[in-house]
């Protein structure tokens, strides 16, 4: 009898593990944070080198350093301007979209709780696009990422407000809200189209609406990589938030976590950025929906590994991603939503298949 008293306290006593634990998964998070960051660097350099003007990686990377004030660059004016002038924006592009829909896809999928959440799920998407088709059937297309954030904003706003048209936020309702306001943007769009578009109209809208980097200059890369930090820095922070979703919205609050408000800021948050990001490069699916779940097949579901090693992997991602759309069939370039759709889909279809043979 007295054995069965003094044992729960014996448990009690005994120490626990979590700090180890936590400087684990802090230096776990370290060397996966480093080996891909060394990694993003090789594929950007040797991305850049990568096209019609034959130009080694070791003087891509020289003439990249010459930039930045260390050494003379090896290569002629004309090669030099071909790699800082087209190509280097380009590739700083698309690693910077890549790391934001990949880092929009995490938080989506831990926020409303849905495993095919995508930072395209709120309407997003379709918002983008009729605002984009819009300019471009009107014949003014430098006001393209204008109207296309300004189209990404309104269907952000008409989602939440029909999901909390009953004064409460939930996942459910916010999936649902954004499926019914996607359907009627998506709707809109195909009538601008069938009544309006004309003769180039029809090619430079679908090649909008199926993503690309053609064209990228650094003012418009500077719209994607002040939006990464400045978004997307504070949006990795709501690591220990999301952690707390996991477990559902009561016991999020139970532990501390304002349900309601964390839920509008993250979904405002991603929504913010996701809509800087589609401006910049239209619409490419994919990347935010299976580069979290493969990095978390990876890592783990703890979202302070899962944040940063799915941005690190969808930047790698859409760097090789419009590498191979704009070399694959060169002097013809691909629409690199084409490109990540041909490899994420049967990549989700593998990782759903190994998922399953794990649980």
């Amino acid at each position: 009898m007295t054995a069965t008293v003094e044992r729960p306290e014996r448990i009690a006593r005994m120490p626990r593990p979590p700090a180890p634990r936590r400087r684990g998964s802090a230096g776990r998070t370290a060397v996966w944070a480093t080996g891909l960051l060394i990694v993003l660097a090789g594929s950007i350099v040797v991305a850049v080198a990568m096209g019609p003007a034959e130009i080694t990686p070791w003087d891509a990377w020289r003439s990249i350093l010459a930039r930045a004030g260390v050494g003379e660059s090896p290569l002629s004016p004309l090669r030099d301007g071909i790699v800082w002038e087209l190509r280097m924006p380009r590739v700083l592009t698309a690693a910077a979209v890549g790391a934001g829909l990949a880092l929009c896809g995490g938080i989506m999928q831990a926020v409303l709780r849905n495993p095919l959440a995508d930072p395209y799920l709120l309407g997003l998407s379709s918002g983008a696009s009729l605002g984009a088709v819009v300019v471009i059937v009107l014949g003014a297309a430098l006001a393209l990422p204008v109207a296309a954030f300004a189209g990404a904003a309104v269907a952000l706003l008409a989602t939440l407000l029909l999901a909390g048209a009953d004064g409460r936020v939930t996942a459910s309702r916010t999936i649902l809200a954004g499926i019914a306001v996607s359907a009627v943007l998506g709707a809109l769009t195909s009538l601008v189209i069938f009544w309006s578009a004309t003769g180039d109209s029809y090619r430079e809208i679908l090649g909008w609406l199926l993503g690309s980097l053609a064209g990228v200059t650094w003012p418009t890369a500077s719209v994607a990589l002040v939006a990464i930090v400045l978004v997307g820095g504070p949006l990795l922070a709501s690591a220990g938030a999301l952690d707390a979703f996991a477990f559902g919205d009561r016991a999020a609050a139970s532990l501390g976590v304002s349900v309601a408000r964390t839920r509008w800021v993250l979904l405002g948050g991603t929504a913010l950025l996701t809509g800087a990001l589609v401006a910049v490069s239209g619409s490419i699916g994919f990347v935010g929906l299976v580069v979290p779940h493969a990095v978390r097949l990876v890592v783990g579901a703890r979202h302070r590994m899962l944040l940063p090693l799915s941005a690190l992997g969808g930047a790698i991602f859409l760097v090789w991603a419009d590498t191979l759309a704009r070399t694959l069939f060169d002097p013809k370039e691909l629409p690199v939503g084409v490109v990540t759709a041909l490899i994420g889909a049967p990549l989700f279809g593998a990782l759903l298949l190994r998922a399953r043979r794990i649980s």
